[in-house]
């Protein structure tokens, strides 16, 4: 018998809001060193604005954010935000559900919190009856790469940004 997670996964509350702003602001900075043409810029507060943001999406029914919170400290240690997307003919694809971000703390890495929050949302789609659930992930993030595949995502997608 395994022991049991040093994390609980939860559906997001209000309450959360400052760590979800920490997370993503975490999450528009790695970005950001990926590629500072194709991402954002860390401008101002960004952990108020994805706060913000995350706020506006916390109440919508096609909707979900989740956070693991640590066992031994209740704070957030990482969150996912997914959705459900119409079908669309720009991108030619048919409904799915969509996997928007997903982060963890450093801290907390490699303990089965990202697994396991992609796990929750990917249920969560699946309960709405999604047929899919797609992502996209940055060109250099390797290491979500590798993730994403254990799950079982595949590529099916290329991305490419000509600068003007």
């Amino acid at each position: 018998m395994s022991a049991p997670a040093s994390f609980i996964v939860r559906r997001a509350a209000a309450a959360d809001l400052p760590a979800l702003g920490r997370l993503g602001a975490l999450l528009i900075r790695a970005h950001y060193a990926f590629d500072s043409q194709r991402f954002m810029a860390p401008r101002g507060d960004p952990e108020q604005g994805y706060s913000r943001f995350l706020a506006q999406q916390l109440n919508d029914d096609d909707v979900v954010v989740f956070v693991a919170e640590s066992r031994e400290t209740a704070e957030v240690v990482g969150y996912v935000f997914a959705g459900l997307e119409p079908a669309s003919w720009k991108e030619l694809r048919e409904a799915s559900g969509f996997i928007h971000d997903v982060a963890v703390d450093p801290a907390a890495r490699r303990g089965g919190v990202a697994t396991a929050l992609l796990e929750a949302a990917i249920d969560w789609l699946r309960s709405r009856g999604t047929p899919r659930v797609m992502l996209w992930t940055a060109e250099r993030n390797d290491e979500a790469q590798r993730l994403f595949a254990r799950i079982g995502f595949r590529r099916t997608m290329v991305e490419m940004t000509l600068e003007l």
